[in-house]
């Protein structure tokens, strides 16, 4: 029989990770994340896998298994559901976030969440399922081990080995000592930080920082971080108790996370600390402390709406201090200097910077040091490395050769690409459907290359509306023909130029009348192509062109 592991998401890029292991008849999906569009996607919300292979096999998906709570990780999770049923496998912290998104898209009823811990062990006959213990950047992660007829499959999900984490829980270390001495078949380990050296640094060491901040800041004090970074928040929290600061939430997802971690008691917040946005202005300055999203630069999120003065309730003044407790993800470094500019421009204390520069700031994922010490802990005998774009993928394999993995043994794969074991000796020679699909507004998949095409046209040239009236009977022009710019040319500026248009719109009319051509899909297509060329003589220009005839 036949062991087959495959990514369908988060392989040469980061985010949207999905991978999938299947023995036989079973399958197991881990994770169903999603990712954000770059400004190419024009209008798209959100990136999550294509399903089109689980869709075909849904009688055999035993569960989703979710290593943590990350967009990346759960971001897909609605969708899933909307096309395929299966048990959710997650810690309580997981549970919680994935419950928000299933309320918010009215699927919480028919879905079976089952909560699981480092301890669980799920038994689904040929397959068992077994976790460990992480650190990461956000509570309750796992690792996952599959025991199969071919062997142990390991996926360590998101960590990395801090040794004094904030919330005080440990990698299980031991545990996963003792699955490498059990014999691993396939490691499926995160590269994010494959190419940095060293280990990554302790969490706890941000605690001093932000304390420092905190005694040193005279007016209000913002901290912008990843919502889900509970430990962070906590550490703000112990800050802002040391300088007996109250505490407002600004940001959607900051309040419901806030909201999960004091439920589940993943956050301790002292009574009555909490205050509302509306009251922040009506306290001294140097008793308040705000926790804000927007550390990436998200256009509608409260940092950015803060750095413009467009937040209702809470206004930045000279003399508050902002720290920027996240470092930019690749890609969004642009829109948050500019928000940092803005900040500046409204006399704010500004603490932003990489980690090592300000100390607000450290990695949940592991350097080199901290991959080398997965490998080594688990001996794979063959290694794909996952989450991650080529380079970080190519780091890693010669990670993994550097300690002791064969080389040839490691399978850089694409997103598709089935890695399949049978007695004991692996081999990629298929692969299966796996691509983006898109979702804008409240359609999944609706949008393709087609209609991102023609809103690439539209946003770059604008588009050219021509209309004109023909007679049913005679098949003459009775009226026009109008041309409407949009996003092209202001008319009143280029009468020349629609007037031109227009008339070459009648001659080609009229020319193909007289050789006898009616139907109005053939006129529209003249006149685009009539129009389209002269345009772009005279502009070099291309403008989306939509003729419009009507008939009476």
């Amino acid at each position: 029989m036949t062991l087959s592991i495959f990514a369908l998401g988060g392989i040469n890029e980061i985010g949207k990770n999905m991978y999938v292991v299947q023995y036989e008849d079973d399958i197991f999906v881990i994770d169903c994340g999603a990712k954000f569009p770059d400004e190419s996607l024009l209008g798209i919300d959100l990136i999550i896998p294509e399903m089109t292979y689980l869709e075909e096999n849904r009688e055999k998906i035993r569960g989703l298994v979710v290593t943590h709570g990350h967009e990346d990780h759960i971001g897909g999770v609605p969708y899933f559901f909307k096309k395929l049923k299966a048990p959710v496998y997650a810690t309580d912290f997981t549970l919680g976030l994935i419950e928000l998104k299933l309320s918010e898209h009215k699927l919480l009823r028919g879905t079976e969440l089952k909560k699981i811990n480092s301890d669980s062990e799920l038994d689904f006959g040929k397959i068992k399922v077994s976790f460990f213990k992480v650190s990461h950047s956000i509570p309750d992660c796992l690792g996952i081990v599959f025991h199969t007829p071919e062997g142990n499959v390991v996926h360590t999900g998101d960590f990395k080995f801090d040794l004094t984490p904030a919330n005080d829980e440990q990698s299980e270390i031991h545990k996963m000592a003792r699955i490498g001495t059990e014999g691993v078949i396939a490691l499926l380990s995160e590269s994010t930080n494959a190419e940095r050296t060293g280990l990554t640094p302790s969490e706890r060491m941000v605690a001093g920082h932000l304390e420092e901040a905190f005694m040193k800041a005279e007016g209000k004090i913002f901290v912008s971080t990843f919502a889900s970074n509970v430990n962070r928040i906590q550490q703000v929290v112990e800050a802002a108790i040391k300088t007996d600061r109250k505490l407002a939430l600004l940001g959607r997802s900051m309040v419901n996370v806030v909201d999960v971690a004091i439920e589940r008691g993943y956050l301790n917040v002292p009574e009555g600390m909490l205050i509302q946005p509306q009251v922040v202005d009506q306290l001294d300055p140097g008793k308040v402390a705000i926790l804000c999203t927007g550390s990436q630069g998200e256009p509608m999120a409260a940092l950015s709406r803060l750095s413009t003065g467009n937040y209702r309730d809470v206004s930045i003044y000279p003399g508050d201090t902002v720290i920027m407790a996240a470092s930019p993800i690749p890609g969004n470094e642009k829109d948050v200097s500019k928000i940092i500019d803005n900040l500046f421009k409204l006399g704010a204390k500004v603490i932003y910077g990489s980690g090592s520069t300000t100390g607000m700031h450290v990695s949940g994922h592991g350097y080199q040091e901290d991959l080398k010490l997965m490998l080594t802990l688990m001996k794979p005998k063959y290694f794909i490395p996952i989450h991650g774009e080529y380079r970080m993928l190519h780091h890693h394999r010669l990670l993994a050769e550097s300690v002791g993995v064969e080389r040839g043994h490691t399978f850089i794969i694409k997103n598709g690409d089935i890695v399949d074991i049978e007695n004991g000796e692996a081999r990629q020679t298929r692969n299966i459907p796996a691509g983006d699909t898109y979702v804008d507004g409240v359609s999944v998949g609706d949008v393709g290359e087609i209609v991102l095409r023609d809103r690439k046209q539209l946003s770059e040239d604008g588009m050219l509306v021509i209309v004109l009236t023909l007679s049913k009977a005679e098949r003459k022009i009775i009226s026009g023909p109008d041309t409407i710019s949009r996003g092209f040319v202001f008319v009143k500026n280029s009468e020349d130029l629609m007037r031109d248009v227009n008339s070459l719109v009648t001659k080609t009319v009229t020319e193909l009348q007289e050789d006898n051509v009616h139907r109005w899909n053939v006129i529209k297509q003249g006149i685009k192509k009539a129009v389209g060329q002269h345009i772009f003589q005279q502009t070099r220009r291309k403008p989306m062109i939509l003729p419009i005839i009507i008939e009476i």
